[in-house]
């Protein structure tokens, strides 16, 4: 449902013979476990907190808070939002209104949540570099690469998509084994965020 018409419709109508609608983006879904998978479930909590705690560190103010998620199957990650809150589609069809109300835009278009995929192998290799060492340069990049990532497929927009870009262009030289300078990159993947390039005005422009 995600037509202009549902998000009114929808959220006037509540529930429909009994059966409560519950928008699968947004927090407070519950889904039905077994036992065994709300054990299971704790021990993977368990296992990523810490991880959870440096995503947050990372992204700061851009989330309130970073979860493990039960909902996301595919994905190393997904973003929803608050339960009374604007959806990512009700955000876009707000945003687009030339005669929109800015002062509703601050509380309705709430903190997003962060929630990670602890059984994503992405997820998982983050989890062991954090684990190692959580002050390596490259976690801080390929977390904001995750979480403006998770933006567009949790469909939100990008506040600044020339840094997204950048971050491409930078894994897709990497993928192709290309340097600066444009020879041949040594065997070791070297690391996202570059500080000698900081320093010298940088190729990849840096989120605050």
């Amino acid at each position: 449902m995600f037509d202009a018409i549902d998000e009114y419709s929808v959220g006037q109508l509540k529930e429909f013979e009994g059966k409560k609608f519950v928008s699968a983006t947004k927090e407070g879904l519950k889904l039905d476990e077994t036992e065994d998978e709300k054990k299971k479930h704790e021990e993977l909590k368990a296992k990523f907190e810490g991880l959870c705690k440096v995503i947050k560190d990372v992204l700061g103010d851009k989330v309130e808070k970073v979860v493990v998620s039960d909902r996301v199957v595919e994905s190393p990650c997904c973003l929803v939002t608050g339960e009374y809150g604007w959806t990512a589609n009700m955000e876009r069809i707000m945003k687009a209104q030339a005669l929109r109300d800015s002062s509703m835009a601050g509380y309705m278009s709430s903190k997003k949540t962060m929630e990670i995929n602890p059984e994503n192998a992405i997820m998982d290799e983050l989890r062991k570099r954090a684990d190692d060492d959580k002050n390596d340069k490259s976690i801080k990049d390929l977390v904001l690469l995750l979480f403006e990532t998770a933006l567009l497929t949790s469909g939100f927009s990008l506040d600044e998509p020339n840094t997204f870009g950048n971050r491409i262009h930078r894994m897709l030289k990497l993928g192709l084994s290309i340097d600066e300078d444009g020879g041949d990159a040594e065997a070791d993947m070297p690391p996202l965020e570059d500080p000698e390039a900081d320093a010298e005005g940088s190729k990849m422009e840096e989120v605050d």
